[in-house]
């Protein structure tokens, strides 16, 4: 990554942080959508007030329709990134299928969500190929560029296609995961460097069943 490129990425990851912050400082202090030790996570940051997600269309990666009602009665971890990633994306779609195959041996189910911010090379059986590699729990989504903006502002994250030269590109983005609850809001947020001991952790109280 060129200097360039690494500054242009920091700013856009300080942006988002800062507008997360400014937000959590002013919200209301209403209480966590949970009461219990959850509201305090080892590696991850709680919103004061869950934010419910945008509206959006997307495809998952067997080409059927992927919206909000597939958010819904489950938590979902979501990452974005795309399938030429040459190195975070890989690592942390690693740590999530085991993070996955741990939280299913303790009977807590999870839904883990990778969103491609790059449709113009990342079409349902790209991602397919790809989410195979990590998990066949793995779920997939892309869809044209406006429903992904839509999806990636209503999440707080931020992406940026970058130029190479010769035709080609990357696609600079932000590496945190977003947790999203039954009710489809944004509710906590994991930033790198992600610890799966301690991941693993904050999830298993989270979105373990309640008796």
């Amino acid at each position: 990554m060129t200097a360039r490129r690494t500054i242009a990425l920091t700013l856009l990851v300080i942006g988002v942080a800062a507008t997360a912050l400014v937000a959590l400082r002013l919200a209301p202090g209403p209480k966590p959508l949970w009461t219990d030790p959850a509201s305090e996570l080892e590696a991850g940051t709680v919103l004061p007030e869950p934010r419910t997600l945008p509206e959006f269309a997307l495809l998952d990666h067997h080409g059927r329709a992927f919206g909000p009602t597939d958010l819904a009665g489950r938590w979902t971890l979501v990452f974005a990134g795309f399938t030429h990633c040459p190195d975070i994306c890989p690592a942390t779609l690693a740590i999530l299928a085991g993070l996955d195959e741990q939280l299913q041996a303790e009977g807590v189910e999870l839904q883990m969500l990778f969103v491609s911010v790059d449709p113009e090379r990342d079409d349902p059986a790209t991602l397919a190929q790809y989410v195979a590699h990590f998990s066949p729990r793995l779920i997939g989504a892309t869809g044209d560029k406006p429903e992904i903006d839509t999806l990636m502002a209503g999440l707080g994250f931020a992406y940026i296609k970058v130029p190479l030269g010769g035709g080609n590109y990357t696609v600079d983005h932000s590496a945190a995961l977003a947790l999203v609850d039954p009710r489809g809001r944004v509710a906590a947020y994991f930033t790198p460097p992600l610890r799966p001991a301690a991941l693993a952790a904050d999830l298993a109280v989270v979105a373990r069943p309640r008796r």
